[in-house]
């Protein structure tokens, strides 16, 4: 889709740039819109998500950048049918709702973990719901945020399993930097509303993710809690990666063998019979 004219120039100079779009009228919106969203879908396709986050749509939604091996790894994905949906779809969301993470989080879990530093990863489900919440890593928080259940089992099982004192907070972010990739499947969800990005296209590219990761020839451990993440468990089948399995640690379900499974200590063992630097789980007080 091509702009025509100047008065085009101009509505899409209006939306791109986040400027009073109210003088402009539906058609010309509506046209703009499409053309913004077109050049997006042109520029991703050769580029990924670039260098600066890309404004699309009325309300400027901004998406972030993926760099570097990951998006070597998951450039396929950009020009597939389904990419292009779930961007429009996600596009919408964020100017119809309130969404989490923020935009510039939706990808933390890939840019704190780049690829070829991925030793450990950590499957989760939907991004944390609440305000303040999600920050892009499954089971994390900000650090001002109240640490949720489910990360009170996860601490007071390093607890039990290798000694580490419980912490004040939810910031996980030290162990994604030591290459613990913390990936949930879907990567927003609407403001208290669970599983609300369900089936809108995420699974696929995270898919792809986990299909990349099978495909490393070096030792790597796949922590699947609950239901959800174990049936991922049918595209790991690397012999050389370790696949250990647990109950979810959700209240509801910690106590039948996530509480003793022993996963962390478990994780390191393989990591140092492979001669890899063992996971400091430790997360400190701040």
């Amino acid at each position: 889709m091509r702009i025509k004219n100047r008065a085009e120039q101009q509505s899409v100079r209006f939306l791109l740039f986040n400027t009073d779009s109210a003088k402009l009228n539906d058609a010309r919106i509506k046209r703009a819109n499409a053309i913004c969203t077109s050049i997006y879908f042109r520029y991703n396709k050769m580029f990924g998500f670039g260098n600066k986050y890309k404004k699309i749509c009325k309300g400027g939604m901004t998406m972030p950048p993926l760099q570097g091996q990951w998006y070597e790894a998951l450039k396929p994905e950009f020009g597939k049918e389904y990419y292009r949906k779930l961007f429009t779809t996600i596009g919408q969301e964020y100017k119809t709702y309130k969404v989490f993470p923020a935009p510039d989080d939706i990808f933390n879990a890939f840019h704190f973990t780049p690829l070829d530093r991925v030793k450990v990863v950590i499957l989760g489900q939907d991004p944390y719901h609440n305000d303040g919440q999600a920050h892009g890593l499954c089971f994390s928080v900000k650090p001002e945020v109240e640490v949720p259940p489910s990360l009170v089992n996860i601490y007071q099982e390093l607890h039990d399993d290798c000694g580490c004192y419980i912490p004040n907070n939810g910031y996980l972010e030290k162990w994604a930097k030591q290459g613990v990739l913390m990936l949930n499947t879907v990567l927003t969800v609407r403001a208290h509303q669970a599983n609300s990005h369900k089936g809108i296209g995420w699974e696929e590219f995270t898919d792809a993710a986990i299909r990349i990761l099978n495909k490393i020839d070096r030792p790597m451990v796949f922590l699947l809690w609950g239901r959800p993440a174990q049936m991922k468990k049918s595209m790991l089948n690397n012999p050389k990666h370790l696949i250990l399995e647990a109950p979810h640690p959700s209240p509801l379900s910690a106590y039948r063998g996530f509480f003793g499974c022993h996963h962390f200590s478990q994780a390191n063992e393989f990591l140092k019979e492979h001669g890899l630097e063992p996971i400091d789980w430790q997360i400190e007080n701040i």
